[in-house]
Parts: structure tokens; C-alpha cells; sequence
């Protein structure tokens, strides 16, 4: 057997768990960078004439490039998961996706309407997502069980890093068009180290499965009744995730409109490294305490809910300082979240030849919150109540994930 499908047992070093992570902060910069900003402004300057407001424009574009994304990360992964290439497995989709990525982002610095924006976002979450397919079944590929809490930890930090590095390009670049450029820019440089410095782990030919289409898209549906764990563990970091998206979604929008801020851009940006230097503080930590008690759980549970009474907060109490507040709240929540998610996430994975792909069908549950955040948010906050309804609906899906995390039987 292949030594890309055996389990893991030496521990991964510092320099790999550096270089990975900051493949993940560039993949990260390509995505939030519009996200946050540049995709924000587009709409505004797109919808006059579009017959949508700026808020319906930015939730069909996201959405569509969210559906995109659905299908992209698990059929990427699968395709790794089959490839025998001498540079390994997963490297010739990390080189690929990120290059493309960056092409894709400056098709969206030159779009001048709607259509072509939904195009270039739509490229970007393609491309974007089979790199980070990639780099995400590396982990089970490489480091074994009972480091993975804390590896997973320096990956969360990697992405709410990307968050703000994205932000802060996409505010200080001077522009749209310049925006997007330097994030292609990051998005390209910053998976080199990793794909130059560290070899990957090669597929047997002998290992690969026979190719056949039907059997290819069967091996994407994973039966909840033949594994429950696996089941349970996606639906709670969908419902976690979709809340945080209902919060994140028409942040810039929220503090112009209802709290009045004076400059809203640069408020997304505060209250982005807020959230990122709370998260910062608690996501390695949480990953090594985790490790060392050898539980998983109490940490995804305990986490959820805090941050679902951090969502309620917006909702009852709408100022710039509790934005703050409500900021650091998430932070630290979020932090223990996606490091111990993320290693109970590959502790319940089927088989070692289908990481990539499990791993994908499980990223499904960060992708779809993003189509239906939009197909939520939109209407509540437009027709039901505005965004104080919408906070309320975020926080009580935050805790019906953090709460079915229970269900899960097999993991401690």
C-alpha cells in the first residue's frame, strides 16, 4: 500500500505546519479580500440600472459563486485523491488552483457589470477551491491523530489571517482593479514555500481505483444511515457556519445603514482584527488543549454557544462599541471552533483513499452557508424586520449546531 494511505504516525514539524498554513492564508487573501470589500463596492457601483438594490446584486453574485464552490471543493478533492503525478497527489492542485485563482481575480478587477462579475467570482471560487481541497486533505495525509488539534489550530489562525491580510489589501491597495491585483499577487506567492520546500506524498499507480464516471459521482454521496458520525459532524458545521455568514454577509452595509458609521470600510477593518486578534489569542490554545485531554466535543459545543450569544448581542444591543464587543466575542469562539472542529472533522472520515473527497463533501458545509446566507439575509433584512431580526435567526442556528454536536457517538 501506498504511503499516502497509510495513518499517520510521525509528527509534522514547525516549518511544515508554517508553510501549509500560510498556503492557507494565501487561498484565504483570494477569498476575502472581495468578500469583505471589493465585491461590496462593485455592487454598489453595478446596481443602478440592474433593477436590484446593492444588497440583492452582492447576494446573487455571492450565492451563484457559492454554488460553484459546492460542486468545486469535494470534485477536486476526489480528483486528488486519484492523482499519481511524481510531485504527489495534492501539489499539482495546490500550483494549479492557486494560479488560477489569481487569473480569475484579475478578470474581476476588469469587470465593468453585473455579468462579468458573477463570471470572475465564479472562476475564483473554482479555482480557489480545488487548491484548497488540496492543502485541507494534507492533513489527514500527514499528521497523525493526536496532533491534529493543534495543527488544525495554527490552520484557523492561517485563515482568519487571510481574512484580515485580504481586508487590509483590498482597503489600502487605492483602489477596485488594484485591490484584486494584490490579492492575486498573495494568492500566488504564498503557497510556493510550501509546494517548493516540502516533497508530497506519491499514489501508486497500483493504488488507484479504477475510473469509472458512475462510480465517481456515486463515491460523493455518504449514507447518514451507514455513517452517522460523519453525518452529525457536517450538519453542525454547517449550522455554525451559516450563522456566522448571516453575521459576516452585509457587515459594511450594516454599519453604514444602521449604526452610521463614519467610514464603514474602515470599520469592517477594525472590527475584522478584533475578531482576528481574539481568535488569534484562542485557536492554537484551544488545538493543543484539545490534543492534550484527547476530547473534542466539549470544545465544538461550548464554542457554538458562545458565539450564538455573542450573534444575539447585535441583535438587542446596536452600537459601534457593542460591535466591538460582540467582535471579540466571536473571535475567541471562532477560535476554539475551527481548530477542534477541523481535527474532529478528519477523525471521523470513512476511508484514507477518499480524504480528499470527504474532506470536500464536508467543505461543502463552509461553501453552502453561503448560498443560503443570501437567500436568508436578503428578505429579512429588506421585508422581516431588518438586520435585528437577522441577528436574532443567526444566533439560533449557531446554537442548534453547537447543541447536535452530541449526536456524535464514536468520537470522545
Amino acid at each position: 500500500m501506498s504511503t499516502a494511505l497509510t495513518e499517520p504516525v510521525e509528527r509534522v514539524g514547525k516549518g511544515w505546519t508554517a508553510s501549509l498554513s500560510l498556503a492557507n492564508v494565501a487561498i484565504w487573501v483570494g477569498w476575502y479580500g472581495p468578500l469583505q470589500i471589493l465585491l461590496a463596492r462593485q455592487a454598489e457601483d453595478f446596481a443602478p440600472g440592474t433593477g436590484m438594490s446593492k444588497e440583492t446584486l452582492l447576494a446573487w453574485v455571492t450565492g451563484v459563486g457559492a454554488v460553484v464552490s459546492l460542486v468545486a471543493n469535494p470534485f477536486f478533492g476526489a480528483l486528488s485523491d486519484r492523482t499519481t503525478a511524481r510531485w504527489g497527489r495534492r501539489s499539482p492542485w495546490i500550483v494549479a488552483g492557486a494560479a488560477g485563482g489569481a487569473l480569475s481575480l484579475l478578470v474581476l478587477a476588469g469587470a465593468n457589470g453585473l455579468w462579468l462579475m458573477t463570471l470572475g467570482w465564479c472562476l475564483v471560487q473554482l479555482t480557489l477551491n480545488a487548491a484548497f481541497a488540496a492543502v485541507t486533505a494534507a492533513v489527514p495525509d500527514r499528521v497523525p491523530r493526536l496532533q491534529r488539534g493543534v495543527v488544525g489550530g495554527w490552520i484557523g489562525a492561517a485563515q482568519i489571517l487571510g481574512a484580515v491580510v485580504g481586508t487590509g489589501l483590498a482597503t489600502a491597495a487605492g483602489g477596485i482593479a488594484a485591490g484584486y491585483a494584490a490579492c492575486a499577487v498573495f494568492a500566488v506567492a504564498g503557497v510556493l514555500p510550501y509546494v517548493l520546500r516540502h516533497r508530497d506524498l506519491r499514489l501508486a499507480a497500483a493504488d488507484q481505483p479504477p475510473w469509472s464516471w458512475p462510480s465517481f459521482v456515486r463515491g460523493f454521496w455518504l449514507s447518514p444511515r451507514d455513517h452517522p458520525d460523519f453525518a452529525w459532524a457536517w450538519l453542525t458545521r454547517f449550522l455554525i457556519n451559516l450563522s456566522n455568514a448571516l453575521v459576516i454577509l452585509y457587515l459594511l452595509y450594516y454599519l453604514r445603514d444602521r449604526l452610521h458609521h463614519d467610514d464603514p470600510e474602515q470599520g469592517v477593518l477594525i472590527l475584522t482584527a478584533v475578531d482576528s486578534v481574539a481568535l488569534l489569542a484562542t485557536v492554537v490554545v484551544g488545538g493543543i488543549w484539545s490534543d492534550r485531554v484527547g476530547r473534542r466535543k466539549p470544545f465544538v459545543r461550548w464554542s457554538g454557544i458562545l458565539m450564538a450569544v455573542a450573534t444575539a448581542l447585535l441583535a438587542v444591543w446596536q452600537t459601534w462599541p457593542s460591535a466591538i464587543i460582540v467582535a471579540a466575542l466571536l473571535g475567541v469562539g471562532l477560535g476554539v471552533f475551527m481548530s477542534v472542529d477541523f481535527a474532529l472533522m478528519t477523525d471521523v472520515l470513512p476511508k484514507a483513499l477518499d480524504r480528499g473527497k470527504d474532506l470536500g463533501v464536508i467543505n461543502v458545509a463552509n461553501a453552502l452557508p453561503q448560498v443560503a446566507a443570501p437567500a436568508l439575509a436578503a428578505p429579512i433584512v429588506t421585508h422581516l424586520g431588518g438586520y435585528r431580526v437577522l441577528y436574532w435567526v443567526a444566533a439560533v442556528v449557531g446554537l442548534a449546531g453547537a447543541v447536535l454536536v452530541d449526536r456524535i457517538k464514536n468520537v470522545d
